[in-house]
């Protein structure tokens, strides 16, 4: 308040800072608080290892407050210990393939008393800092810089799947920050830069459209009957943002459809909070081809009122956009169907990916280019996505470095994949 100024909204859209007790947006001021927090089984865990009731936020927030996602720090000031000085120290690899081995029991590498990180989302991952060319655990508040998932041994194509995904985002001009797959003392994991933190590793302030919207954990899901959520982020962006960020918003959807990621839903959109507070649309993140996958084949949000993938169509994407004030929606929704075609058939999936991952998508990009032409009575401009033989490759992540591969012998739908 001392810094912004009464009323900034540079926490929070939802949430502007003022000293007097406020009762009428109380519910958006606990959703903002209870949303910087894990979610489900791992927050229990996280619970259950301070000895914290699930549903006191407050002691969670307390407890591991110190380093989140954006720039919010949050600690209790009566505590005797605080301020604490933060630290990164450094790790080998096999400490880090240690931590992978007790994600289930130290989410996100919160083991002992100095380890105090909170990040949404449901999937096993630990926190690191990158310093050099080695690796440090952040401690007591330190910012941690990347996200780093080990393999899911449910579905172990899954890390592999979200790096191809993340190829079509970065095509795409939707984010920049580096995704690949690294080998940790010979255990393989995805390697997420934050990009909420910049260059020299200081925090960047985001939050998620759940925050923004005021919803609390499975609400970042539509209700069934519920249609309109796409349109609520897409009026904040008019209130708040520009205009190119409902262009990306738009893209972000149109991608997510030619792609069957599913799993777009309200914390996996969010916004950028300058110091300056100028608002903008988050970088795209957890972007997964999803339709070989065991999973419902929906999307978490509704384009123009469907969400089954069997119905979604580009025209619903096109109709979502122009509902949001978008004039030039068709030729951004068509361009999108190319650019992933091109992408495609440039970017070869890592061989423990889901086998053919870059001809189905391809494939579906074609598909839904002829569904839109035919509909319309043209011609689509695009050729088919051409099949390739799989292989052992190497891949060049944006930051110059080639990235670890996985040996090309594999059965049918990837490594341990599901075939679906």
């Amino acid at each position: 308040m001392e810094r912004f100024g009464i009323g900034s909204h540079v926490l929070s859209t939802a949430v502007p800072l003022f000293r007097n007790v406020r009762t009428d947006d109380l519910p958006r001021r606990r959703a903002f608080f209870e949303e910087v927090l894990a979610e489900g089984g791992v927050r229990r865990t996280l619970a259950d290892n301070a000895r914290l009731d699930t549903d006191n936020t407050l002691g969670l927030l307390a407890r591991y407050g110190r380093d989140t996602a954006g720039a919010l720090q949050i600690w209790d000031e009566a505590d005797p210990l605080e301020p604490r000085i933060p630290e990164a120290r450094p790790v080998t690899e096999a400490d880090v393939k240690t931590m992978f081995r007790e994600v289930k029991s130290a989410p996100l590498g919160n083991s002992g008393r100095r380890r105090v990180s909170s990040l949404a989302g449901v999937q096993d991952k630990i926190l690191l800092v990158r310093q050099g060319t080695g690796w440090a655990e952040p401690l007591d508040g330190f910012p941690s810089t990347h996200i780093v998932k080990p393999i899911n041994t449910a579905t172990p194509s899954l890390i592999f799947d979200e790096e191809y995904g993340s190829r079509f985002v970065r095509a795409l001009g939707l984010a920049s920050f580096a995704t690949t797959v690294q080998a940790f003392d010979g255990t393989y994991a995805l390697v997420i830069e934050r990009f909420d933190r910049d260059g020299s590793g200081a925090r960047i302030h985001q939050e998620d459209f759940n925050q923004a919207l005021g919803y609390i954990g499975d609400r970042k899901y539509e209700a069934p009957g519920e249609t309109d959520r796409l349109r609520k982020i897409a009026g904040v962006l008019r209130t708040h943002a520009r205009a190119q960020d409902l262009h990306d918003l738009l893209r972000m959807t149109a991608l997510s459809v030619v792609l069957h990621n599913y799993d777009m839903h309200a914390k996996n959109i969010g916004l950028l909070h300058s110091a300056e507070g100028e608002v903008s649309l988050a970088p795209m993140y957890d972007v997964i081809p999803s339709a070989h996958l065991d999973v419902d084949q929906e999307f978490a949000l509704a384009v123009n009122g469907k969400r089954a993938a069997r119905d979604v169509t580009l025209a619903d994407v096109v109709e979502e956009g122009r509902a949001w004030g978008v004039r030039s929606a068709d030729r951004i929704v068509k361009d999108v169907a190319e650019l992933v075609i091109a992408t495609a058939e440039r970017e070869k999936p890592l061989a423990a990916a889901h086998g053919g991952l870059d001809f189905s998508v391809g494939a579906a990009a074609q598909r839904l280019l002829d569904e839109t032409a035919s509909a319309s009575g043209g011609r689509a401009a695009a050729e088919p996505a051409p099949r390739r033989e799989t292989g052992e490759q190497t891949d060049v992540s944006g930051e110059g470095r080639a990235q670890e591969v996985w040996p090309s012998k594999r059965p049918p739908g990837g490594w341990g994949g599901p075939v679906r």
